[in-house]
């Protein structure tokens, strides 16, 4: 898959495009890349994705922004498996926010990708004051000669498929429920760094996997599989928080007990699955009455590869 930092002033090639943020690329985003994926082969052309970064709501209320559900280069692996051939990651800037959608057509779409067919999501709008809709894209596509379409929104057991829905989820820390929104098991990755070897000293050493965002949508205590290291999926505990016995930070941490596992791994890229929430994060009096609580939790998690009662 190619990547583009912007959008050429005059496109080359033309495009068949579908725009959005992608975050998490759940079953309605999969949905509408596979229909991006079989118009790109029909009309033989490149199957192009623009997103944005920083995504809107962190440059106008970064406070109030939704924590990632993805990293970008997460969402570019994950665009990639969907069949993606190129990704025009656009630079969200206030000036880009004054652009009028007039403009954005005339610009982007037709000036700089040269659209042949567009797919959106049944809610986008954009352009200045997000005036742009689906009425407009359709009326200028007359005048271009590009084809619009906008995906409806994908529904599993009646409940709709959005990030918002998923980061709710694993918000309540129901993990089996968020693999049902994505197909997949939620996960994270990220390089294993060294960290402060609390975990080694009290006889359960830890992966410390680096983590490129302020924010996280879960945090606890997990079940979890690992990828990266060899061709199987290794069974762990894993813990996403602040680490309230050991530090005084904001910042999360995720640390990582491989069961069973003992190789020297710093440097290693590596994916954390979520499978199952064990607890939450809590403060202990003491480092031996958290050795303690960990040795339950490892018990819970080999309880849980085996098929017994996860919660010990």
């Amino acid at each position: 898959m190619l990547v583009f930092r912007t959008i050429p002033e005059r496109a080359t090639t033309p495009s068949v495009l579908a725009i959005g943020n992608f975050d998490g690329v759940h079953l309605g985003h999969q949905a509408l890349l596979e229909r991006l994926e079989a118009k790109a082969r029909e009309l033989g052309l490149p199957a192009s994705v623009m997103t944005f970064e920083p995504h809107p709501r962190e440059l106008f209320s970064p406070e109030q922004a939704p924590a990632r559900l993805t990293s970008l280069r997460e969402k570019l692996h994950l665009l990639e498996a969907c069949g993606v051939d190129r990704t025009y990651i656009v630079h969200f800037s206030r000036k880009l926010a004054t652009l009028s959608a007039e403009e954005f057509i005339e610009r982007v779409l037709v000036g700089g990708l040269a659209v042949k067919h567009l797919i959106i999501g049944d809610d986008f709008r954009f352009g200045r004051g997000r005036a742009g809709d689906f009425a407009m894209l359709q009326q200028a596509g007359i005048g271009h000669g590009f084809g619009v379409e906008a995906m409806h929104t994908i529904d599993i057991g009646g409940e709709r498929v959005s990030s918002s829905a998923l980061r709710e989820t694993l918000a309540e820390g129901d993990l089996e429920h968020a693999a049902r929104l994505l197909g997949r098991p939620y996960s994270i990755s990220g390089r294993v760094v060294h960290g402060e070897k609390i975990g080694r000293d009290i006889g359960y050493p830890t992966a410390n996997i680096q983590l490129k965002r302020k924010r996280v949508p879960l945090m606890g205590i997990f079940t979890a599989t690992v990828g990266g290291l060899d061709k199987r999926h290794l069974p762990a505990a894993a813990s996403l928080g602040v680490r309230p016995t050991v530090s005084a930070g904001s910042r999360p941490v995720l640390e990582v007990h491989l069961l069973d596992f003992d190789r020297n791994i710093y440097g290693a890229h590596v994916t954390v699955n979520f499978l199952h929430k064990l607890r939450n994060e809590m403060k202990f009096e003491s480092l031996e009455a958290l050795r303690a609580q960990i040795s339950r939790d490892v018990d819970s998690a080999r309880a849980y590869f085996a098929g017994g009662n996860p919660n010990g």
